[in-house]
């Protein structure tokens, strides 16, 4: 049983009411009255608006429901399904053309395009290790993946390879060549780097001598930076690249060092610009005591007293936030730059309630306005400068806001925000909003959603997963959907990709606003994903997500490859898809599949939904990588639960599988989950009595109640059955 502490009309739960008064308030001119009075006159305010919007999408999936129904085999007909989508208030009319109002925007926001981590901010080294990956080495990003192939003899192994090194070196002064080129010769002939001042300017240029004993510059003076060291024998070399920063750190008495003519030890990129810490898809947080670790530690990153114990090598190691970066500037003034990726957090929807606090009538209250109150406070620290550490340097706070269905929401979710900055004595619009462009009504109205947030809106996105997962949901009664990776080349998939980036810069998003693109999803898969993911730069996306810093150092490569901003620019004038695409609904309709590909698909499905849920039930993870059936490892969250849970209540309903076919497959794929996890001492088998499992039952649920849950949700699932395994821990 939980403690309640009551203040005012509320029941605050005793460990958050603590956490809130002993670390929060500590330094805070605030009383717990205050806030938590804050907090009740928000809910009073909100709390029916929320109730009536989750109330307004039953009642739309309802009506489409009985619209597909009524109107089977006519899903050729698009303006009759147009014209009653307007009816019902699905779709609503575009308002006249505007341009967003965002200011104080930090640069690495508006300014810069790089690479985004998301991380799950209940795993305190995981976000401090997130945190940190604002700069990386490219050696050791090289070295340690695929992108060098482990062909015979340039193998990993327990001892340094030095021919695998070579071919590191060589990749890595290569990209030296196409990023920021000599004016004569390569990277790789250099013998010596040094600065030199012309007689014209009181400014250091940098110079290099190569092997021939040529003396030449860079191909473009302007991208030297900075330095450390002596002029004639720098320690340390800044180049610029498309507003990105390349560090060439030189230590000749260095191992690696010693091997390079120029004694290059590193070449380290400015990776991770950005870093969303994730409350939501990511995280296992069923209760207070869940919850409060998870503020806790972005408490920690904010005011930078967070810190992670780590064992490896039989030694002891502390992990803690970077300190920022220190340069001699080219004019020879000191220069300083951000040591630390700018965290954003993203808070849970609108959906989900937690008995974290009771209102008056002993109501749990919404999950994301505690989010949105919290996470806030949290942030006070940084937005007023009375912390260590800077975050934000124009005193923002970022909250990335996901699940959203149509314009209402939006603006539900700027008084929210609104109400949050009046409590807390902000300036309004101090707390800025990423919009997740992950939901049908979202994406149709999409516009109409930017313009409810104007004044504040600092991201949009688009991802598969949520995306496809709420278009299997609302439009599950028009018939059965093909096979994922079909889905993916539908014209509806690509119109809903390149509206999202038309209508982002028509609304003035370009040196205001992010516009970003999914998660790359195999973090094994390094060589195929820096051989592909340039192709969401080259869509216009500001930045992309990455699933470790190391990723994100591989992925910086790709905007200095690519100009985000040429790109854009070059795209402002490519017309938008219509809308009526997005709503051409992905079904087989007379496309026939074999057993062997109804069987396949199945299987692959759900190996991936128990490979998840396993351990988000048994131990509380959140993200994971999950091998799949053909033990490719995938980086897996509620996102990609989402599309395979509908995906396959889709064939059931349809009749493409049955009852029967489905509960064998579970069982068989459930052994193999058992198999692949068998070496994890934490884990805990599913079989052979599976109806001892309270995972596999929690699967079962998700698969056969899948037509039943809200916009095909996951969360109502796992968290009460979550509750139950830590309930009989």
């Amino acid at each position: 049983m939980k403690s309640y502490v009551d203040v005012g009309g509320l029941a605050v739960a005793e460990e958050l009411y603590n956490f809130v008064s002993d670390q929060l308030l500590s330094h805070a001119s605030m009383s717990n009255e205050t806030v938590w009075g804050g907090f009740e006159d928000l809910l009073k305010e909100l709390g029916p608006l929320n109730r009536s919007l989750l109330e307004k999408r039953d009642q739309l999936q309802e009506e489409i429901d009985g619209w597909h129904k009524k109107n089977a085999g006519r899903n050729d007909d698009l303006s009759a399904y147009k014209a009653f989508l307007y009816e019902i208030g699905y779709l609503i009319e575009e308002g006249p053309d505007f341009t967003i109002e965002t200011a104080n925007v930090d640069p690495e926001i508006s300014e810069i395009a790089g690479p985004q981590l998301v991380v799950p901010v209940s795993n305190a080294r995981f976000a401090l290790n997130a945190a940190n990956a604002r700069w990386g080495s490219l050696y050791d990003a090289l070295y340690g993946t695929n992108v060098i192939p482990p062909e015979p003899g340039l193998e990993q192994g327990a001892e340094y390879n030095p021919d695998r090194g070579d071919k590191v070196v060589a990749y890595a002064l290569s990209f030296l060549d196409k990023t920021v080129p000599l004016s004569s010769g390569s990277h790789r002939h250099v013998v010596q780097y040094f600065l030199e001042k012309e007689e014209r300017t009181p400014r250091w240029h940098l110079r290099a001598t190569l092997a021939d004993d040529q003396i030449v510059s860079l191909a473009q003076p302007c991208q030297f930076q900075g330095y450390l060291g002596h002029e004639e024998a720098p320690s340390t070399i800044l180049l610029r690249n498309n507003g990105l920063h390349i560090e060439i750190q030189i230590d000749r008495d260095h191992p690696i060092g010693r091997t390079s003519r120029a004694g290059i030890k590193d070449i380290v990129l400015e990776a991770a610009l950005t870093v969303i810490q994730d409350f939501e898809d990511s995280v296992a947080a069923v209760d207070v005591y869940d919850k409060v670790a998870a503020y806790r530690n972005w408490a920690g990153l904010v005011d930078g007293s967070l810190k992670a114990c780590l064992f490896y090598e039989g030694k002891q190691h502390q992990r803690k936030l970077n300190q920022d970066r220190i340069y001699i500037a080219s004019d020879n003034k000191a220069m300083t730059l951000n040591g630390r990726s700018l965290l954003l957090v993203r808070n849970v929807g609108h959906l989900t309630t937690t008995d974290c606090i009771l209102d008056r009538d002993g109501d749990q209250v919404p999950e994301g306005f505690l989010d949105a109150f919290i996470t806030s406070l949290c942030a006070l620290p940084d937005i007023e400068k009375r912390g260590g550490l800077r975050n934000s340097r124009m005193g923002s706070f970022y909250i990335v806001k996901p699940k959203l269905h149509g314009p209402d929401e939006v603006a539900l979710t700027n008084l929210l925000f609104s109400k949050v900055e009046q409590v807390f004595g902000l300036d309004q619009n101090t707390i800025k909003i990423g919009v997740m462009d992950e939901e049908r009504r979202t994406s149709v109205n999409l516009k109409e959603c930017i313009r409810a947030v104007k004044d504040r809106i600092m991201f949009i996105n688009t991802g598969f997963l949520d995306r496809t997962g709420d278009e299997i949901h609302t439009n599950m009664e028009a018939g059965a959907v093909p096979p994922k990776e079909q889905i993916k080349s539908e014209p509806w998939l690509l119109a809903y990709e390149k509206r999202n980036v038309a209508i982002g810069l028509a609304c003035g998003f370009r040196g205001k606003a992010q516009i970003g693109k999914g998660m790359w999803p195999k973090p094994d898969e390094m060589a195929q994903m820096v051989a592909t993911k340039q192709a969401h730069l080259q869509a216009g996306a500001d930045c992309a997500w990455v699933p470790s810093p190391t990723a994100a150092v591989l992925h910086a490569m790709h905007y200095h490859d690519v100009d985000v901003h040429e790109v854009q620019a070059a795209l402002a004038s490519v017309p938008m898809p219509a809308v009526d695409t997005l709503l051409k609904t992905p079904l087989l309709e007379g496309r026939a599949l074999t057993d062997a590909e109804i069987q396949a698909e199945i299987n692959n499905n759900l190996q991936g939904i128990l490979g998840y849920v396993v351990r988000w039930i048994d131990q509380g993870i959140g993200c994971s990588k999950v091998p799949d059936v053909h033990n490719v490892a995938l980086m897996e969250d509620r996102a990609t639960l989402r599309i395979s849970s509908q995906h396959v209540a889709n064939w059931l309903h349809h009749g493409i599988c049955s009852e029967t076919q489905v509960r064998t497959a579970l069982e068989e794929m459930a052994r193999i989950v058992d198999q692949q996890n068998a070496t994890d001492p934490n884990y805990r088998p599913m079989g052979p009595i599976f109806s001892d499992s309270l995972a596999f039952a929690a699967v079962t649920d998700l698969v056969f109640k899948g037509r039943s849950q809200p916009n095909g949700y996951t969360e109502l699932i796992l968290h009460e059955a979550r509750r139950r395994a830590k309930k009989a821990l």
